[in-house]
């Protein structure tokens, strides 16, 4: 069987997408399986040319944005990339974003196309102060969601908040299905180890969506309290100089370590004790599984996928988002408690390789797979 793995961002782009897809083809190797991987290259700007076509709404009441226009332009850009470069026939094409869906059933329209959204660009844009809610922006992207169900053999996400997230804006909710990301475990080797000041660590793009500003506001009252840690923070982006300058003012910048874009921190991150991240959304947030995995204990907040991986108290903290009294509560309580903070971390990393493997990822993708096979 045919495979096509349709991304937007190369497979080393960090983020859930490539933490599980770029590990699939070692798995699908065989006599019976041929899987190939397909995205735009960065350098693709402002090429396609081609008019889209969307079935279920009128695009151009929208294209007064900017936001909007910039959307449709990178949309082009993937259609003409796509015909420029694949030339051969698949026999089924599995997408992992909205643009490349659109684009690849545009140029294919009688192969199956399994589309599955990961996370929600306008919730990202709105946490971020990009967009407004309810304004051109957000409404365009929402309605993305009934175009895909309409193009696509079967409709797919990470998590099932996010499957309730997208029901508003399709009309078969429930014929959704939900895999969760997968995580190659040979990538993840817990170490033995015992520091003796806590080591607490984040990675994530620095944005506002990922409300690392409530985090170090926790850690400034940690500080406050008496508690020894170093904090590590492991991303880039827009935020982090406004980050930096935050963690000054709270007097805790010596206690705060930047390290900036890192390509595999799953290396390094089981030296380190807790992983924490008091995101404000995550569809899945598959940094945690991968910490996880690593033996961390876990603290995060009560939203989206967080909240299907941790069960609060049993192998991780959950607390409210926004809440920098309660997060500091809670880092309190596993960084007061080596023994208590090393069982939080050995039940993650029990759920984890048991519900979040790259086996049982490809088995149930297998499986799926399958009923679309050539007869």
């Amino acid at each position: 069987m045919k495979l096509l793995q349709a991304l937007f961002f190369p497979p080393e782009q960090p983020g859930g997408v490539s933490s599980m897809i770029p590990y699939l083809q070692e798995r699908f190797h065989s006599p019976r399986w041929e899987m190939e991987l397909f995205w735009l290259p960065k350098r693709i700007r402002n090429k396609g040319q081609e008019e889209p076509i969307f079935h279920t709404f009128d695009w151009r009441e929208f294209e007064s944005s900017p936001v909007v226009a910039k959307y449709i332009q990178t949309y082009r850009d993937y259609l003409w990339w796509t015909r420029l470069r694949i030339q051969k026939p698949y026999d089924l094409i599995h997408s992992h974003h909205p643009i490349p869906g659109m684009a690849m059933k545009a140029v294919f329209p009688d192969t199956p196309l399994i589309q599955t959204v990961h996370s929600s660009y306008e919730r990202e844009l709105i946490l971020n102060g990009r967009i407004k809610e309810n304004g051109l922006e957000h409404r365009f992207l929402v309605s993305l969601y009934k175009e895909l169900e309409f193009i696509s053999d079967r409709l797919m996400t990470v998590s099932n908040s996010f499957k309730h997230y997208m029901t508003p804006y399709v009309e078969r909710p429930e014929d959704i299905g939900v895999i969760p990301n997968g995580f190659d475990e040979k990538r993840f080797k817990p170490v033995p180890h015992e520091n003796v000041v806590p080591q607490l660590i984040t990675v994530c793009r620095l944005v506002p969506a990922k409300g690392l500003d409530v985090l170090l506001k926790a850690c400034a009252e940690l500080k406050e309290r008496g508690h020894d840690y170093v904090l590590h923070i492991i991303g880039d982006g827009p935020s982090r100089q406004e980050l930096e300058e935050m963690a000054k003012e709270l007097g805790i910048y010596q206690e705060t370590i930047f390290y900036g874009y890192t390509l595999h921190p799953e290396e390094f991150m089981p030296f380190f004790d807790i992983f924490v991240l008091p995101s404000r959304a995550e569809a899945f947030g598959s940094v945690f599984a991968e910490a996880a995995l690593s033996c961390l204990a876990l603290v995060g907040t009560n939203v989206g996928g967080i909240a299907e991986q941790i069960e609060d108290g049993v192998n991780g903290l959950l607390v409210p988002p926004e809440d920098p009294m309660a997060l500091a509560d809670a880092l309190e309580k596993v960084i007061g408690d080596p023994l208590y903070r090393y069982e939080l971390a050995r039940t993650a990393w029990d759920k984890a390789k048991n519900q979040y493997s790259l086996s049982r990822s490809v088995n149930e993708l297998k499986k799926m797979y399958l009923q679309f096979r050539p007869r």
